[in-house]
């Protein structure tokens, strides 16, 4: 199965919240996609299709593939925590993740494609699988070369996100992951018990 590539407000629509950042379309148009989707009567959705809408909006929020998807949840089921906070904060711990968190791009996509080109760099050393879970203390920064990318510039002019398990140095262009952070300092809109409870029938 490929990457989703098409229509992110459609997929926004689907779920009733722009999961992909602001979106001024999804702002005029809020309902569900389709011919009759602001005026059709939907019935009570059965308990799995909660938890499996509640996964998929998981996935495409941090743009993970299912076997991916599986494999974390695999990894955040063996571990000694909450399996369902666990869960998220692997999904957070993604490089991709933290280069978009960190405002190096404005968009987790956009974060997979500058780690996949060879702009991001971990503790001095290039990287370039999205995947690579970072520890705390890993510092995240812009390759030498890549400094002057306007794309880049431009995101982190736009950023004004905070979070207290990051931190961004202007004029080094790079970022402390300095923890993995706490379920409360997500702001992912997801209900992690049900994909928990999805995955263990």
């Amino acid at each position: 199965m490929a990457r989703y590539t098409g229509p992110k407000t459609k997929i926004a629509r689907k779920f009733g919240e722009a999961i992909f950042g602001d979106d001024k379309s999804f702002e005029k148009r809020n309902y569900p996609p389709g011919q009759h989707g602001n005026n059709r009567r939907r019935g009570k959705k059965s308990e799995y299709a909660i938890q499996l809408m509640e996964k998929q909006k998981a996935k495409y929020t941090y743009g993970i593939l299912e076997k991916q998807f599986r494999n974390i949840f695999a990894k955040a089921n063996r571990s000694k925590g909450v399996t369902g906070e666990v869960l998220l904060q692997l999904c957070e711990s993604r490089l991709d993740n933290v280069v978009y968190r960190m405002g190096i791009s404005p968009s987790r996509s956009g974060a997979r494609q500058l780690v996949s080109h060879r702009h991001i760099t971990v503790n001095g050393e290039l990287v370039n699988i999205p995947s690579y879970t970072l520890k705390a203390g890993d510092v995240v920064g812009v390759r030498e070369k890549s400094k002057s990318l306007k794309a880049i510039d431009d995101a982190l002019s736009a950023n004004s996100s905070v979070y207290e398990w990051i931190t961004w140095n202007s004029e080094k262009m790079e970022g402390n992951f300095v923890s993995v952070p706490e379920r409360m300092q997500i702001p992912e809109n997801i209900k992690e018990q049900l994909i928990v409870e999805l995955y263990s029938k």
